[in-house]
């Protein structure tokens, strides 16, 4: 398998945490790729049209992008489990869901900063991408924290984990841990698996 990726992407991150949590990250090869929306990589646009990472290249040859396909694709490969099953897999999809939207709004906050040329960046619109992640921070300690806590590993903890790790990267100051005890303390003992240490940026 070759996986298109970047080295500080939250959402390559959760790919491969998944690919190591389920066996497979040996049989994973790594093409780096660089881009933003203004000037994407085109070896990874010929692959993904969007031209956003990851987007992962099947044994078969088939193409797979968007991390949250990619991992379900993984987890269905190695038979992990960690979707659940009932109605536990829509809680954890919807929990997948909302740590990918605590990413993508984390990112568009650095490319408000990073792309936009000064006088037309909108602070507005960067705190408004805050407050999107703020409410779901809240939201995860407040309703999800047994899905989060659960014993059994599952795709839930692995996004959450990856989103929260890039709030540290890129927005550490606005100190996201204040007032979410219990979510910090999670984190704590999720990111020393070997599976975070080992897919952190170099």
């Amino acid at each position: 398998m070759r996986l298109f990726h970047s080295a500080t992407s939250p959402y390559v991150r959760k790919v491969m945490v998944t690919a190591i949590e389920t066996g497979q990250a040996e049989a994973i090869t790594l093409v780096p790729s660089n881009g933003t929306p203004l000037t994407p990589d085109e070896a990874v646009a010929a692959h993904n049209p969007l031209g956003k990472v990851p987007a992962l290249e099947t044994p078969e040859g088939q193409i797979l992008f968007d991390s949250r396909v990619i991992c379900r694709w993984l987890d269905a490969r190695a038979g992990a489990g960690l979707y659940g099953s009932g109605d536990a897999q829509w809680d954890l999809m919807t929990l997948e869901a909302a740590a990918d939207g605590m990413m993508d709004a984390a990112l568009l906050m650095v490319y408000e900063d990073r792309l936009r040329p000064e006088p037309i960046r909108s602070l507005d619109w960067v705190e408004g991408q805050w407050k999107k992640i703020a409410r779901t921070l809240d939201v995860i300690e407040d309703r999800w924290m047994a899905r989060i806590e659960a014993p059994e590993l599952n795709i839930g903890q692995i996004a959450t984990a990856c989103a929260l790790a890039y709030l540290d990267l890129r927005h550490g100051a606005r100190d996201w841990p204040a007032g979410r005890d219990r979510l910090a303390g999670w984190f704590t003992g999720f990111a020393a698996r070997p599976s975070m240490t080992g897919t952190g940026p170099a």
